[in-house]
């Protein structure tokens, strides 16, 4: 059977079964071609993209000092070079554990397994640049895909017992390069897209071992502790998150003196932290209770103690069983940024898109369609970029595979 019939079967078998079936898929057809038509037309042909190429950099870091932006710059380089530092020691560990001898590198193999993988993100990059009117940004990208390529071939010259200081190196790197950020530029200055990468990456590395110490407490045999973690999580799923970012912004005031009040940022980051730590609670007390009860009895034979069975048998375990959730919920918080700007009127990437829509040159004319879209569209290649390689996670560690 050649490809033309297996085609046709397909068709006949999922779309064309019945005189209904057929009439739903020609309507619903029609439909999406009318649609994508229209799209097409107006990304290629009416849309006024002018209003993104001049505030371009207002969407992307906000009202960031241009004196000041060598700082990020260097967080980028910094960031990439300890990414594929990272990505190529494991990648030869893995490699090493296996009994795979390294082999020519074959540069044509690896930029196709990369573009496979990361096509979105690379796809948002191709966009920027593409709109962007000087070639500074270019050169950018250029220097810290070889910053990655650097530390990637790095990495794959290190011996395997340097695990500990290369993790102790790449935090102290990170940690750093943030703080040359804060200490230049404060982070109420900080704005566009650049901000809600931050607050998501800082709330998501807060609140996942949060979320994981109240789901051990809410199991625990100590009734003190099992209230707590119980009544923590209870109180914040049970309240709306606009709600906790309002008291954030607005009544923390009235308790705490203003000397000591945090930045409006740093405020955000504690509400999405305690927040999304709740519902990260439940998730992973989800996969907790997917281990069988036979792994803790067989730890308790092999003598472990309570403490080594949780965090060797039971909990790595766990996390892997519940991935696609744990990953949903970092994609929701990515999201959910944006309520930053409505609730506390940071400039972040929404927040910047309807103040260029405001401004005197495009006041009134409309153009509000397409700065969303162009938020949309920031906001998809990041989802589903987190999307990808939590399935690529997935089909490594076999999840849903015994």
């Amino acid at each position: 059977m050649n490809r033309t019939e297996l085609v046709v079967d397909w068709l006949k078998a999922n779309l064309f079964r019945s005189v209904i079936d057929s009439i739903v898929s020609v309507v619903v057809g029609a439909l999406a071609v009318f649609a994508l038509f229209r799209l097409v037309r107006f990304v290629f042909v009416t849309g006024r993209w002018e209003i993104i190429e001049v505030n371009l950099s207002l969407l992307i870091t906000g009202v960031w000092p241009e004196a000041e932006m060598w700082r990020l710059v260097a967080t980028l380089l910094a960031a990439g070079f300890v990414g594929g530092l990272v990505v190529g020691f494991v990648a030869r560990s893995r490699e090493i554990e296996a009994g795979i001898e390294p082999g020519p590198i074959r540069p044509g193999r690896r930029l196709g397994q990369l573009v496979s993988r990361l096509w979105p993100l690379l796809l948002g990059v191709g966009l920027l640049l593409l709109l962007s009117r000087t070639i500074m940004p270019t050169l950018l990208v250029l220097a810290v895909v070889g910053a990655v390529v650097v530390g990637r071939l790095v990495g794959r010259r290190l011996p395997r017992r340097s695990t500990t200081p290369l993790a102790v190196f790449a935090v102290l790197t990170l940690i750093g390069t943030v703080f040359l950020m804060v200490n230049g530029v404060g982070l109420d200055d900080w704005g566009g897209v650049v901000l809600n990468l931050f607050l998501a990456a800082f709330s998501i590395t807060l609140c996942f071992p949060l979320g994981v110490m109240l789901a051990l407490g809410r199991r625990s045999q100590y009734p003190v502790i099992r209230l707590l973690s119980v009544g923590y999580i209870e109180l914040f799923r049970g309240a709306p998150l606009i709600a906790l970012l309002l008291m954030a912004d607005v009544t923390i005031g009235f308790f705490v003196p203003q000397s000591i009040v945090p930045s409006t940022p740093v405020r955000a980051i504690v509400v999405f932290t305690l927040f999304t730590a709740a519902y990260m609670a439940e998730v992973v007390r989800g996969g907790l209770q997917s281990v069988p009860s036979g792994q803790v009895e067989a730890a308790k034979a092999l003598g472990l103690s309570p403490i080594s069975t949780t965090f060797r048998i039971v909990l790595p375990q766990a996390l892997r069983n519940v991935i696609p959730a744990i990953v949903g919920q970092f994609i929701s918080l990515f999201k959910d940024t944006t309520l930053a700007g409505a609730a506390m009127g940071l400039r972040e990437l929404l927040n910047a898109a309807q103040a260029a829509t405001a401004q005197a040159q495009f006041r009134g004319q409309g153009l509000i369609v397409e700065t969303t879209i162009f938020v949309l569209f920031l906001f998809w290649v990041g989802a589903f970029t987190m999307s990808r390689e939590s399935q690529r996670l997935e089909r490594r560690l076999g999840v849903g595979n015994r």
